[in-house]
């Protein structure tokens, strides 16, 4: 390889490096009012609350209020909703969902684990999954009959309220009675057997702000599991898949 042609791909693996090493950078307070000023049009109803650099040099992300994540020039004049993926030789990576695992993270780590049902392993604890449940769910029921070969494996299944029915409902009604519980997993597991419970829905109990939570993660139906990494698995999988998706086979 001659001189010429390895100062050229040194001088493109830096552009590239600086490109990516630059990507997540907030923008500054002027370039984001005139994102808002260009996109906040009346009538739209959309409403900026952030934006930063992406991957892509001149497309920035930018953070709508209730609405998904979008890709936009600085001018605000184009913008592009869909989830960015860069090419690896590995294959494709959804740089989106990268990002959104990454607030996941952030918003479980808030909640408190004595507000949630935990079934812990006997032993020691190698990964745990955060999931948002509803024991009016026949695939959470499914999904529940795991979870002694979870803990057995050494994974710690981590429950949050999610009623689909909504606040108020029945399911909300026996959720909140499960949490309200003396003893919360003797209750769920009589719950989800569809066993009689008392109903004891007590003041304070976090089902409605686990509902909440999980709309504001994206979930849209049960089982929601979210590993610790912050990735979403929608829906029931057996306890041998979820040792493979947490790659502890």
């Amino acid at each position: 390889m001659s001189y010429r042609v390895l100062k050229l791909a040194l001088v493109v693996m830096c552009t590239l490096v600086a490109q990516y090493s630059l990507a997540g950078a907030p923008v500054n307070k002027a370039q984001l009012e005139t994102l808002r000023a260009a996109m906040e049009a009346p009538g739209t109803g959309l409403r900026v609350i952030a934006a930063q650099t992406s991957e892509i040099s001149g497309l920035y992300e930018v953070e709508l209020a209730d609405g998904p994540l979008v890709y936009a020039t600085l001018k605000g004049d184009f913008f592009i909703v869909g989830d960015l993926y860069s090419v690896t030789p590995g294959g494709y990576v959804n740089l989106a969902e990268k990002r959104r695992d990454g607030e996941r993270v952030e918003q479980l780590a808030k909640v408190k684990k004595d507000d949630m049902i935990v079934f812990s392993p006997e032993g020691e604890t190698r990964a745990y999954v955060s999931v948002f449940f509803d024991d009016t769910c026949y695939y959470c029921q499914k999904l529940h009959q795991e979870v002694a070969e979870l803990n057995a494996n050494g994974v710690e299944v981590r429950y949050l309220a999610y009623p689909r029915a909504g606040l108020g409902s029945d399911a909300f009604k026996q959720l909140a009675s499960a949490w309200c519980a003396e003893n919360p997993q003797e209750t769920l597991n009589s719950l989800v057997a569809k066993q009689s419970v008392p109903e004891n829905v007590c003041e304070g109990n976090p089902i409605a702000a686990q509902y909440q939570l999980g709309q504001e993660l994206g979930v849209r139906g049960t089982p929601a599991i979210i590993t610790q990494s912050g990735q979403m698995i929608p829906g029931y999988r057996t306890a041998s898949e979820l040792m493979g998706d947490l790659t502890l086979n």
